[in-house]
């Protein structure tokens, strides 16, 4: 029997947006307030609809770290997957991760957060990733852009992401955990869905 599990990773499997931790860890608190006040006419324009999740994360995204060199960026990431992300997971996602592990299900994260700094947490516990992937330009030497490459992994674009990994016609069971409306259409693939079950 083939089985797998879909899992939003923030604010289903942590208890905070990840995105929001790690800009305030890589800038620290100041730089993190400036950057958010001085932002906030897109953020409410995409609160009330004007602009797409994915024009408000890239305007973030650009001025905390547009130009930053790609290594660096990781190297950051990976220090804040070591040292903050296990702060923030859900004690009650993680044991429901090792019983469906146990039960012989597939784990797959699917997040709109960059796959920078989940890559190594997901690869500890066995788990498969897709999620929103950053582009660089190499005539730049490999620096960000502070855009997206390709479409922010939110929403349909999950439904995308998962259809073009996988053949879900060939699985058994499919479990799938979310927690905002983003995750939606996510949830309506799987036989078995949970909306919010870890808080």
């Amino acid at each position: 029997m083939s089985r797998i599990a879909f899992f939003d990773f923030d604010g289903t499997v942590t208890t905070k947006d990840t995105l929001l931790e790690f800009i305030r860890f890589s800038k620290g608190k100041i730089p993190f307030y400036i950057g958010f006040v001085l932002n906030s006419p897109w953020l409410v324009a995409y609160r009330v609809g004007l602009i797409s999740n994915q024009a408000a994360k890239e305007r973030i995204l650009a001025w905390f770290f547009r130009h930053t060199p790609v290594a660096e960026f990781q190297e950051t990431c990976d220090r804040f997957a070591a040292q903050m992300v296990p702060g923030l997971l859900r004690p009650k996602a993680l044991r429901e991760i090792t019983e469906l592990q146990n039960k012989g299900f597939e784990i797959i994260i699917v997040s709109a957060s960059p796959e920078n700094w989940i890559r190594q947490w997901a690869e500890s516990i066995r788990a498969g990733l897709l999620a929103t992937r950053l582009q660089t330009r190499p005539e730049t030497e490999g620096r960000l852009t502070g855009r997206i490459l390709g479409h922010n992994c939110h929403g349909n674009e999950k439904v995308r992401r998962i259809g073009e990994a996988f053949n879900l016609d060939t699985y058994n069971e499919i479990y799938a955990y979310g927690d905002s409306s983003g995750d939606k259409p996510m949830l309506a693939l799987a036989h078995h869905s949970f909306y919010r079950p870890f808080r």
